[in-house]
């Protein structure tokens, strides 16, 4: 390992969400296995690297929000008992597979791999963390290789809710405590919902103790004034935020379409999946119990080209990829940082953020190119380090003073994604549900604790904030599981509708409140005079 001086750092913050899915009343909710997915293919994964880096002694560093919804969701019981049951039926049907594929010794090894991955997943959740995976993350926070951020309760999107203030407020008060309920400590940073930046937020976020935020490059790019870095130096807003901006060169290698990292002709095909194409009558006890074709997760193919027939899954060669691009990247950001070092009076920093799902979910090889690259960064001779958020504002607390233009992620950058023509229906309900729920607060302040309708206000707090989540306005406006994201914003506004007029005419129904609740038991904390 070399003992250089380094020009400069890279920072690497994975944003892990999933928005609040649970239902006690069924077991039929498809929606419900994109927790587990991530699960098998994200989080043990990335648990797994990090363990791996650990007992190799290679000093690294990485952050990770992990959003509340996603929080508790973890920490759910049935939600844990369903991913063991999720991934027994994996077990039963990859030992099927093996029996199967007997004749086909490449089909044969690719079986085994799936079985062996899904008994050690079983292992690792049910033995080694007790079920409880947010102790694993938190283990690496303590060890100070892994920094926690937090984001919106429900990954709400600031610059169209923040119409009543008081709701942006709640959705940040909500995700700070939930961290703290977790991790015992106050968040120092939090990944803004779709990135969505509005200088209203920022009164908020220092007054819940948050250092920084992350935004998209050109909420950075357009800031005011002009920041002479651009977005390889943080700045800071007139009310305190520190704001870093996603770096764009390293962000196209991994994520572009034509020429990302993601897409090479070795690595596993996500949309070949045994659940199409093995015979109907086999795999029907493993797919949707409405009987519909779904993905199972066991995938023998690689991508192998555009429009050709696709070549059975090599590990070895998926590996042979991930290193090669590993070593691509660590080439790519030592130049960027020479070349910039050179022109910069503050050391730079590339800010480097993705979706968590994208290692391991989407990109299959993604952990294991993760495991690499830090182990390169750590040996290798390279002018930069691997360093949080946090530990560059403590090292360079010198910024310059700039208010971070309204921006978010998604096509063209501004709300387009959570503000059209598909969804803008939904908006007006959510404004009057917030207003009402600000009158609430002021109609009935500081109601005696274990009281009927303290619990009733709590429960209206509590369908707001997940009837508020970004993630349905984004599935309508993609097109996927629009009837379910519908499904779920009508309920939890007519449930929100229901209990208000239930407050408001001193009717309150126990047996209804205690159903929905039940349901929809996220924050068991919550206090609905956040939105005083």
């Amino acid at each position: 390992m070399t003992k250089e001086k380094k020009k400069g750092y890279v920072s690497f913050v994975l944003h892990a969400h999933l928005p609040f899915i649970h239902h006690p009343e069924s077991e039929d909710y498809l929606e419900e296995q994109w927790l587990y997915e991530a699960i098998s293919e994200t989080y043990i994964p990335l648990l797994l690297s990090f363990k791996k880096l650990e007992e190799e002694k290679v000093d690294f560093r990485i952050t990770m929000s992990l959003t509340p919804p996603l929080l508790n969701m973890l920490d759910n019981k049935l939600l844990q008992e369903r991913y063991i049951k999720y991934l027994n039926t994996h077990i039963e049907l990859s030992k099927k597979e093996v029996e199967r594929t007997k004749n086909d010794s490449k089909l044969n090894a690719l079986s085994k791999y799936y079985l062996d991955r899904y008994t050690n997943d079983l292992h690792v959740f049910r033995d080694v963390y007790n079920c409880n995976l947010i102790s694993g993350f938190k283990y690496f926070q303590d060890l100070g290789v892994l920094e926690i951020i937090t984001c919106g309760a429900t990954h709400g999107y600031f610059p169209i809710l923040y119409v009543t203030e008081q709701t942006v407020k709640a959705q940040i008060a909500v995700g700070v405590q939930t961290y703290e309920e977790y991790f015992g400590k106050k968040p120092r940073g939090i990944w803004l919902p779709e990135c969505g930046y509005v200088p209203e937020a920022d009164k908020y976020l220092k007054e819940f103790g948050i250092d920084y935020i992350i935004t998209e490059s050109h909420g950075i790019l357009y800031a005011d004034p002009t920041p002479i870095y651009g977005t390889f130096a943080p700045i800071v807003s007139p009310e305190g935020v520190v704001a870093f901006g996603r770096d764009m060169e390293s962000s196209r290698q991994v994520w572009s379409s034509i020429n990302g990292y993601p897409g090479d002709f070795n690595y596993r095909e996500f949309y070949r999946d045994i659940g199409y194409d093995t015979d109907y009558d086999y795999i029907k006890p493993y797919i949707a119990s409405n009987g519909v074709r779904v993905h199972t997760g066991i995938k023998y193919y690689r991508i192998t080209g555009k429009d050709c027939e696709k070549d059975y899954y090599n590990l070895q060669w998926a590996r042979d990829s991930a290193e090669r691009q590993a070593g691509h990247f660590f080439d790519s950001r030592n130049s960027q940082i020479e070349k910039l070092s050179n022109i910069m009076s503050t050391p730079p920093i590339i800010l480097c953020p993705y979706d968590a799902e994208l290692y391991g979910h989407w990109w299959y090889e993604g952990p294991y190119w993760l495991y690499v690259l830090f182990k390169k960064i750590y040996y290798d001779d390279c002018n930069f380090k691997l360093i949080t958020p946090s530990e560059y504002i403590d090292k360079y607390p010198l910024m310059q003073v700039s208010t971070p233009c309204r921006s978010s992620w998604g096509a063209n950058g501004y709300s387009e994604v959570w503000l059209n023509q598909t969804n803008d229906y939904v908006h007006r309900h959510l404004h009057i549900a917030g207003n009402r729920m600000v009158e609430l607060a002021h109609l009935y302040p500081n109601e005696p604790k274990n009281s009927l309708k303290r619990k009733a206000l709590n429960q209206c707090a509590r369908e707001l904030l997940l009837a508020q989540s970004s993630d349905w306005l984004f599935i309508i406006t993609n097109g996927t599981m629009v009837d379910y994201a519908k499904k779920r914003i009508k309920d939890h506004i007519g449930r929100f509708t229901k209990l208000y007029y239930q407050i408001t005419e001193e009717k309150i129904d126990k047996d209804f409140l205690k159903d929905i609740y039940e349901k929809d038991c996220i924050f068991p904390e919550i206090d609905y005079m956040i939105y005083y």
